[in-house]
């Protein structure tokens, strides 16, 4: 069976490429990746994850100054990236880099999550609810066989994830130049800023699914038993981007009010 795209990055096209039969002949039934196995490491990313952003939460409780924990969130998002780097690159490193990659994301979200929950009083309980019972929906529903992974549905959600990566992208370069102000329509509080932003949760969710059948195909394989690090990780960067877009959706809802 040919290995199926994804538009998470931390699983790409060629994540499982290196594994193949003959290379495993001498790898034990013990040593080879299990679904199970990646279930209980990506559990272990989440309480990483947790235990770092509760940390973050305290601190900016403290004095409620954003400014306080501007240094952690800071460091949380520029070593995180470059540990996922890292990760990406040097998959075997993954039983180690995977849980830093996790500890400082969750710096770092546990500061923004701090900082809305200050505005939108629980807001922070609400978005952590929806997005596990999202993950934990998804997952049921691509067990059970209801959602199938095809190639139409495959390729339309890494079009628009790839597509939303791109906005994102020239967003980012235009607010450097000032041109942030032809965003404002789909970052507000409108209809159409709110629409935007239901429609990128879905994208991010759909890619839960990706995910899920990414992994399993490196179980069929016979990947390493490190891969289950690997595949929690990938897990991970979904769910963060996933909890992010979805405290976005809320902001602007609860805005509104």
């Amino acid at each position: 069976m040919p290995l199926m795209k994804t538009s998470n990055p931390a699983l790409g096209k060629n994540t499982f490429n290196d594994f193949n039969n003959s290379a495993l002949t001498d790898v034990t039934a013990a040593e080879h990746m299990t679904l199970s196995g990646t279930v209980n490491k990506t559990a272990v990313l989440l309480v990483c994850a947790m235990a770092t952003a509760a940390y973050t939460w305290h601190q900016f409780l403290q004095t409620r100054q954003a400014a306080d924990i501007a240094p952690l969130v800071l460091t949380g998002v520029l070593m995180g990236f470059v540990t996922a780097m890292v990760t990406i690159f040097k998959k075997e490193w993954s039983p180690v880099t995977a849980p830093i990659y996790a500890l400082l994301e969750g710096l770092a979200l546990g500061g923004i999550s701090a900082t809305a929950e200050v505005r939108y009083p629980g807001i922070g309980i609400q978005t952590v609810s929806l997005t596990f019972g999202t993950l934990f929906i998804l997952l049921f529903l691509y067990r059970s066989g209801v959602i199938q992974v095809t190639d139409k549905l495959r390729l339309g959600i890494v079009a628009a994830t790839g597509g939303i990566a791109a906005l994102y992208l020239i967003e980012m370069v235009m607010g450097f130049f000032g041109g942030g102000v032809h965003f404002a329509a789909i970052n507000g509080s409108s209809a159409l800023g709110i629409g935007f932003s239901v429609v990128v949760v879905a994208i991010a969710a759909l890619n839960l699914v990706l995910d899920f059948d990414f992994i399993e195909q490196g179980v069929r394989l016979g990947a390493p038993k490190y891969m289950e690090w690997y595949g929690a990780f990938g897990i991970m960067v979904t769910l963060i981007w996933l909890y992010l877009e979805i405290l976005r959706l809320l902001s602007k809802t609860r805005s509104r009010n």
